[in-house]
């Protein structure tokens, strides 16, 4: 294939191209970038309808971001829990997700909940098609869900929240337990090799190809250093994850003191360079889906980097660089997240951008990780972040008293001096641990936590599990920690599962441009482009429910759609080239 450099410095490099300058190696009906869950669902839907489809993933491997998650998928109304009996009234799920979505301007007598028309409209999109789109994956036998009717919604004791339990659904494991990211990604990944769809990993999409029209007709990839054109009569369906490892549009867009994320490494935002390329206003690149991680083994750049999902053991605490305890450790991870980002106006500073997680020798013993993933070797570990495991060590830091801890984790901080701005333990620090130590086991035997309201929530519960046979203080998520050592800490810091801003989309997903119209041929799926979500995370799957779903409206209405041929400037000017 040749490409012809564009003499417009803004549609060069993984931009946009001119449909004259390219020529085709390959032709689809659809070509979708990406193979989470957005990516198999778009390609499994576009199949079924009848259209030619090519998966592309940047890679050398599928699944992207969904294969590291815990794969709870959130589906409103679904057909599992009406026939449980359970109604999911549509304005009564609406009105929950404007509330924990826009909360500043939330109004539960306006006629869209104090949302915008567009967030209005995609939330109803969602509750209205949600449950037909997973139910036609279910047929396709992409997906085999577990009904956990059980499993409550993140905030289900908000009064907002009429149908609190059996939502949230898994993909089943051959054996019988709830799936993870592995298991969904090989359910839908079957289906697809089961219909012949193509998948060719390490393609790079750098580019969309655009017609005198203004259509997207196709991308341009790159393949072991060579570039590869793919023409796409009906549409080109993006899945391609957020920026979470793309520095620089993390340090312009998101909070400051957010380091990094656990995203597929791969999500650097390759889709937020091509639509403003094609003139695409950005929205909601503010907001991630976020999550505490450890700094260390982010800073390492390790493929295992996850989100502290569940803070693990009921004696876990977290402190301050004062060494008080600031925040209900067990609290939603997405919500948990905001206190790393407290400033003090006075001091010039973020208090609270590191945070330092202590546990004692019992917790050790009980909550170790020991679980291993595919191919990677199992050891002793520090934490099981609730379907991601940690196979890294080098980020605990261990001390025979609290005095030996506070001068190790001083020691730690010298060596990291150069990512946290030189961030410092307050001179009291070692003196306050105990004090903070003793109000919180004072709290734990009386199994009501007077101070943060630890494990007043049922998702609290849910996550951390039963209580362990030593614990009858009434509350699972607490126990007395230990009054000798050994003592353990790990620093933590903000960081993102993965971002949910980009280009806005219509309710089918076609990307809209800087007139407010769709592109043509132009769609996006999930963490690629603007959420109407915004800051909420409505419950375990809120991220995977939307993704799947608008993935099979995407391809729903790419699949109407004419296919065309490409418009040149030669052809619509009627003279040759």
């Amino acid at each position: 294939m040749q490409v012809e450099q564009d003499a417009n410095p803004a549609r060069n490099g993984r931009k946009a191209i001119p449909a004259d300058r390219v020529e085709w190696n390959e032709e689809f009906d659809v070509v979708v970038v990406g193979t989470g869950a957005g990516g198999f669902s778009s390609a499994l839907n576009s199949c079924r309808l009848g259209s030619s489809v090519v998966m592309l993933e940047k890679a050398p491997e599928i699944g992207g971001t969904t294969k590291k998650t815990a794969a709870w998928y959130w589906i409103p109304n679904n057909s599992l829990m009406r026939a449980d009996g359970k109604e999911d009234e549509k304005l009564d799920a609406i009105r929950y997700m404007a509330r924990l979505s826009r909360p500043q301007s939330y109004d539960p007598n306006d006629e869209r909940f104090g949302m915008t028309g567009w967030e209005y409209a995609t939330m109803e999109a969602f509750f209205d098609n949600a449950s037909t789109a997973h139910d036609t994956l279910v047929e396709m036998g992409a997906l085999k869900p577990m009904y956990a009717p059980d499993v409550p919604d993140y905030h289900s004791t908000l009064p907002e929240n009429k149908a609190p339990y059996g939502r949230t659904l898994f993909p089943e494991a051959p054996n019988g337990e709830p799936g993870k990211g592995p298991e969904m990604i090989r359910q839908l990944s079957a289906a697809a090799e089961e219909r012949g769809i193509p998948i060719r990993t390490e393609h790079r999409v750098e580019a969309v190809v655009v017609d005198a029209e203004g259509a997207v007709v196709g991308v341009v990839a790159s393949n072991d250093g060579r570039k590869v054109a793919l023409r796409a009569r009906q549409a080109v369906i993006f899945a391609s994850g957020g920026f979470t490892h793309n520095r620089e549009l993390r340090q312009n867009f998101l909070q400051a003191s957010i380091f990094g994320g656990c995203a597929a490494p791969t999500n650097e935002g390759d889709f937020v360079n091509i639509a403003t390329a094609l003139g695409a206003p950005l929205y909601n690149m503010n907001y991630a889906w976020m999550a505490p991680i450890p700094l260390e083994i982010s800073l390492s750049g390790s493929p295992y980097t996850s989100g502290i999902f569940a803070v693990p053991g009921d004696s876990m605490i977290f402190v301050d660089k004062h060494g008080r305890r600031i925040v209900n450790e067990k609290a939603i991870y997405n919500e948990l997240t905001n206190v790393f980002f407290q400033f003090d106006p006075a001091k010039v500073e973020y208090p609270n951008l590191l945070l330092f997680m202590i546990w004692d020798e019992r917790t050790r013993e009980l909550w170790t990780a020991t679980e291993a993933i595919e191919d990677t070797k199992p050891s002793r570990l520090a934490l099981d972040n609730y379907g991601n495991v940690i196979y890294e060590d080098s980020h605990i830091i261990k001390g025979d008293t609290i005095e030996d801890l506070a001068r190790n984790i001083e020691a730690r901080l010298d060596e990291l001096a150069s990512h946290t701005g030189g961030f410092r333990l307050d001179e009291g620090f070692a003196d306050e641990v105990p004090k903070t130590m003793a109000r919180f086991n004072e709290l734990a035997k009386t199994g009501k936590d007077a101070d943060f309201g630890r494990g007043d929530k049922p998702i609290e519960h849910t996550f951390n599990g039963e209580a362990k046979p030593d614990n009858d203080t009434g509350n699972a998520t607490m126990y007395p920690m230990s009054e000798e050592g050994p003592y353990y800490a790990t620093i933590v810091v903000a960081g993102a599962l993965d971002t949910k801003g980009g280009p806005r989309t219509t309710t089918n997903g076609r990307i809209l441009g800087v007139s407010g119209e769709p592109v043509p041929g132009l769609y996006g799926v999930g963490n690629c482009v603007a959420s109407a979500s915004a800051q909420g995370y409505w419950a375990g799957g809120g991220t995977l429910g939307p993704i799947l779903t608008f993935g099979y409206l995407a391809a729903e209405h790419a699949a109407r759609q004419p296919k065309r041929e490409v418009a040149t400037r030669a052809a619509r000017e009627g003279t040759s080239v």
